[in-house]
């Protein structure tokens, strides 16, 4: 059985690419990994990562901010909901005070027993930071953002996904996903993330049969996936024919991502997914180690369009 080995990164759709550089970078501290832009389709929009100073799978965040084409989505149900990140125990407190004092409403709450702070990304997307104990990854500090290791940001926790019929999800994560159900309660289900460092990472189902559709397009102000770590090509490959066989056939062919190569499909309580792997020079093929995401970066199949690329992106300071 092909297996996974724990998050290997989660992108979002949001809004103005300052307001998002800014939140991830100043106020929770994350450090910026690639600047490069939107692989599919013509318009020109950013594709920004975030996460640890070395681009370690599992801690990045990706987004396209969606501003300048005006391309926005609905949130709702049959759809990723929450970003959740993870930090030390303890932590809450102050990722609470912090959050509250740079104008972003938090509060601290508890589901499934963890602990965790619960606010909003500037576009309106839910993110929570969750106190975990069973994570030996390093905090990622920022000491020009006054964050250290005792609050730092350790990596991705889960993703929340919110749909119609949660036992529709069953199946997919447990049998197409090799994923072991935890809990099953009024409050929603929760599968664990096979991690070979034994990182607790999950994904957490809640029933929403209340909310619209939510919009699976790339569009400003909703989660586009859920990307799990394969490893390597071989699990990848693997993986995709074994999802494919069981029926569930809205499943991509591998796209070429520059730093690592993707698989697509559909779950059946509508939430994407993606199954990635790093390629062997990862972040280092078009910047220095040590130097990844200081510049706006193009894939080679942009070499002929980087001019009129520039002239359409949103205009922000990267500092």
């Amino acid at each position: 059985m092909a297996q996974i080995s724990g998050y290997h990164h989660l992108t979002l759709s949001t809004d103005g690419a300052q307001e998002d550089f800014d939140f991830y970078t100043k106020t929770l501290g994350l450090h910026s990994v690639k600047r490069t832009v939107l692989f599919d389709g013509v318009i020109p929009v950013y594709h920004l990562y975030y996460g640890s100073p070395d681009g370690d799978a599992s801690t990045i965040i990706t987004t396209f901010p969606f501003r300048k084409p005006g391309i926005y989505g609905r949130r709702g149900t049959n759809q990723s909901r929450t970003i959740m990140q993870s930090i030390p125990k303890g932590a809450a407190d102050f990722w609470v005070g912090r959050l509250n004092e740079r104008g972003i409403a938090a509060e601290k709450l508890s589901r499934f027993g963890a602990d965790r702070v619960a606010f909003a990304h500037p576009c309106g997307i839910p993110h929570e930071l969750v106190e975990s104990d069973g994570d030996p990854r390093e905090p990622i500090t920022n000491a020009a953002q006054g964050i250290g290791k005792d609050h730092g940001i350790k990596g991705i926790y889960g993703g929340l996904v919110a749909c119609f019929d949660r036992t529709a999800m069953e199946d997919f994560l447990t049998v197409a996903l090799p994923m072991t159900k935890e809990a099953d309660s009024d409050e929603g289900t929760v599968y664990r993330v096979p991690d070979a460092d034994g990182v607790i990472q999950r994904v957490e189902v809640i029933t929403d049969r209340d909310s619209d559709q939510g919009t699976w397009t790339l569009s400003g102000g909703t989660i586009h996936h859920l990307a799990l770590n394969t490893g390597d090509e071989d699990n990848q490959l693997a993986l995709r024919a074994h999802i494919e066989g069981l029926g569930f056939t809205d499943i991509s062919e591998q796209k070429d991502r520059n730093y690592f190569k993707s698989c697509y499909v559909r779950s059946p309580g509508g939430a994407l997914f993606e199954l990635a792997w790093t390629t062997p020079e990862g972040w280092a093929r078009d910047e220095a180690p040590g130097e990844i995401g200081k510049t706006l970066v193009f894939p080679p199949w942009f070499k002929d369009r980087e001019d009129e690329l520039r002239a359409g992106l949103e205009d922000a300071e990267f500092a």
